[in-house]
């Protein structure tokens, strides 16, 4: 398989028509077009409502002006046109909201219910009795269907052309309903010119909304155009974390599934140098850390680098599945034999890493996903190198970080990385305690109202044995073994991963 190209030796398109790099015109993006559609959804249930209400009180009206005209409590053509219309925007509803629909066939589907709409106005308008709802001279005027269809422009990002046709039927409808209402003797307009004199503030809000389309289009496609990222084209947003977003991305010529991280500009351009020096130091350090390392239990980086536009980005393998922290919380804490399978698959992607020379340093569930790899249910990736530090390399951050960024999770620090002191990966094993202690009890090992007295408490406070935290089962072998990687003392841990992992294996377990 091909080695994607650094996504920083492409150019951007800078033509003047946003075209892929394959010369057609940009899809809009797949979540741009779920968000018109769900808008679709809302405007049918609104229209649905507004037809329910018209009739409705156009009978009130009649009631409260003139109590003796019969006409109040009979059901005519005007009250069936509105029923017909409630019916159809209550089914789209329904239809849009009972699968997921191709979004691109709802925008379509979206203009024909815009004209659907304008002929029960242009029909209920000019059918209904004279003097009784509705004006009946010829003077120009603005109906309903000329705000529908501007508010269609707006919310549905249709191509201009397909505007323009849908739309001019749409607003041709109160003409049409002037010339069946006088076929059929229930209306009348004089000379035919008045047909076209009536309505034509239905042709100007057309033109009006041709320009709309055009403007959202091109929008969304330069959206498109900013998400396409060399051999990437960026999709829906899977995260937002302090230094920056991840995004679903796809190949173009490898169809690959992929996962693009960026650095949030805001962070870069926040006007602090030394916050944007120590993010793009972090940036990096995860890149050139991921690259080295081989473990089938350590996430895949497939390219990394900076875009023209100067974004910082890493390219990793697309994960599904739940990370550790979610785990919990949705599930409660797990079962002794299920914690030490997750932690031995940990300790194999923290043992390569240790045998670089490198420590992770921020070990914690939330960077611990848990996923399907073939017929292997609960396979661990680790995530996140980003404060991943030479054991020989010299100390870049003191207890409060660069700028005052932490160099890792109070929750899960030991206690040597508060003290600023040369680490190595029993740092890492401190750290794993924490999450098999979450793991097994549910519980954090130390909770404090500030990060700073959680820190204060993993230097000071002992841990409290974890089976007294939790009504599971955990044989005394696991606890002795949390209670021994969370020593304050590093020579009192594991000496290694290595060791860590063979020690979790002789532990008995009931299945």
């Amino acid at each position: 398989m091909p080695t994607p190209k650094p996504i920083g030796r492409f150019a951007r398109d800078t033509a003047t028509e946003p075209k892929s790099v394959s010369g057609r015109i940009r899809r809009l993006p797949d979540d741009l077009l779920r968000q018109a559609s769900r808008r679709v959804e809302i405007m049918a249930v609104i229209a649905a409502v507004l037809w329910t209400l018209a009739p409705a009180l156009g009978h009130l009206a009649l009631y409260l002006t003139d109590p003796g005209d019969p006409r109040w409590r009979q059901f005519g053509i005007v009250d069936g046109i509105a029923a017909s219309c409630v019916a159809i925007s209550l089914a789209l509803y329904v239809y849009l909201r009972t699968g997921r629909r191709d979004a691109a066939f709802v925008m379509d589907l979206a203009l024909v219910y815009m004209v659907v709409m304008a002929f029960g106005i242009g029909v209920l308008i000019h059918w209904g009795q004279p003097g009784a709802f509705f004006p009946t001279d010829t003077k120009p005027m603005i109906s309903w269907i000329g705000p529908i269809i501007l508010i269609t422009a707006a919310i549905v990002p249709a191509e201009p052309w397909k505007m323009l046709i849908a739309g001019f039927v749409a607003a041709s409808m109160d003409s049409l309903g002037m010339i069946a209402g006088q076929a059929a003797g229930l209306y009348q307009y004089g000379a035919f010119r008045n047909v076209l004199l009536m309505h034509y503030p239905n042709y100007l809000m057309l033109g009006v909304a041709v320009v709309i389309s055009h403007v959202v289009g091109r929008l969304g496609q330069q959206v498109t155009r900013e998400r396409e990222m060399g051999s990437y084209r960026l999709g829906e947003l899977l995260g937002r974390g302090g230094m920056g977003e991840v995004y679903r991305a796809t190949h173009r010529m490898l169809a690959r599934p992929a996962a693009i991280k960026l650095i949030r500009s805001e962070v870069l351009a926040s006007g602090d140098d030394s916050v944007a020096q120590t993010v793009t130091a972090r940036f990096r350090r995860e890149a050139e850390a991921a690259a080295r390392l081989r473990s089938p239990h350590t996430v895949e980086l497939y390219d990394f680098g900076v875009t023209e536009e100067g974004t910082l980005y890493l390219v990793m393998e697309l994960l599904e599945g739940i990370n550790l922290e979610l785990l919990v919380r949705q599930q409660g804490p797990l079962a002794a034999a299920r914690v030490v399978h997750i932690l031995r698959q940990v300790c194999e992607s923290l043992e390569e890493a240790h045998s670089y020379g490198l420590v992770h340093r921020d070990i914690k569930p939330a960077n611990i996903h848990l996923g399907r790899l073939g017929l292997r249910d609960d396979f661990v990736k680790v995530l996140d190198f980003g404060l991943v530090r030479s054991i020989a390399g010299p100390s870049e951050e003191s207890l409060t970080g660069a700028a005052g960024m932490t160099p890792g999770t109070p929750a899960y620090m030991a206690p040597e990385m508060a003290h600023d002191r040369m680490v190595d990966g029993r740092a890492d094993l401190y750290s794993l305690g924490c999450v098999a202690y979450y793991l097994l009890t549910g519980h954090l090992v130390f909770e404090g109202e500030t990060p700073l007295q959680t820190i204060l408490k993993h230097l000071q406070q002992p841990p409290e044995p974890p089976s007294r935290r939790t009504s599971l089962p955990i044989p005394p072998a696991l606890e002795v073994l949390v209670l021994a990687c969370l020593a304050k003392r590093p020579d009192e841990r594991p000496r290694s991963a290595a060791e860590l992992a063979a020690r979790l294996g002789a532990i008995p377990l009931e299945n």
